[in-house]
């Protein structure tokens, strides 16, 4: 995906959140039920202003940030207003700080706000009780890819500490991540999680539409979205690992 395709996307599920939490603010949220609609707004306020700081300043910022007071969606409005400013007015491949060593660009952080918007729209309209609206193929893809090379393969060999014995017991062996238009090796070894897009030799699968895979890694579905086969224990390690790295 390009940048303007990201910031498409970006500026569609920021609309659908804002749409979704307005008569809800009390309501739980059930991917984070430690958050209220309120709270889930103010959090996603944060992260674009954090971030939007980030790259104003060159370097990383206090997390979290000062909102100023301000209602969550106030607070959301404005801090949207100022990421995308900042996000449009430099080059894809400008440097910036970013938590991902492989890529220092402001690139990372147009995709890493399409996808961390997309989620949290999924859980805004899950907490309203309102029909998710569709995530496009390309985006789920990329955000397939994101989280299983950025947040499962780096986090897990930069940071092992982080996965203590969940990492430690695997046992080599990897699953096969099926979108249809694409798809991943996740091979689980104690050294970290190694992910490929040649397949071959895996024990097990998980597959289903892009969409759905893209909300089961993040564990905003369950099983009965995708499909899974073989051994189904080396799946129940995949999750386990994956509530890890996205925490």
């Amino acid at each position: 995906m390009d940048k303007s395709e990201f910031l498409t996307c970006l500026d569609t599920d920021y609309q659908r959140l804002r749409a979704v939490a307005q008569d809800a603010p009390a309501a739980r949220v059930p991917g984070c039920p430690e958050w209220t609609m309120a709270e889930l707004v103010s959090h996603v306020a944060a992260v674009y202003l954090e971030k939007t700081e980030t790259m104003v300043h060159g370097e990383e910022r206090p997390s979290p940030p000062d909102l100023g007071g301000a209602d969550p969606i106030t607070a959301l409005d404005r801090t949207y207003t100022g990421l995308v400013a900042e996000l449009t007015a430099r080059p894809f491949t400008e440097t910036t700080v970013t938590w991902y060593g492989p890529d220092q660009t402001v690139g990372f952080w147009v995709r890493r706000m399409a996808q961390e918007t997309v989620i949290h729209r999924v859980d805004g309209e899950q907490a309203a009780g309102a029909t998710l609206a569709p995530i496009p193929d390309d985006l789920a893809l990329d955000g397939i890819d994101e989280v299983l090379t950025c947040f499962l393969s780096y986090g897990s060999q930069e940071y092992p500490q982080m996965f203590g014995d969940r990492l430690a017991s695997c046992d080599g062996r990897a699953v096969l991540v099926d979108a249809g238009a694409a798809s991943w090796s996740v091979r689980l070894a104690p050294s970290g999680v190694a992910v490929s897009n040649e397949v071959s030799d895996t024990a097990a699968r998980v597959s289903g539409d892009p969409a759905d895979v893209l909300l089961w890694l993040w564990r905003r579905v369950d099983a009965g979205a995708v499909r899974l086969d073989g051994d189904v224990q080396l799946v129940g390690k995949l999750r386990q690992l994956l509530e890890e790295a996205t925490q």
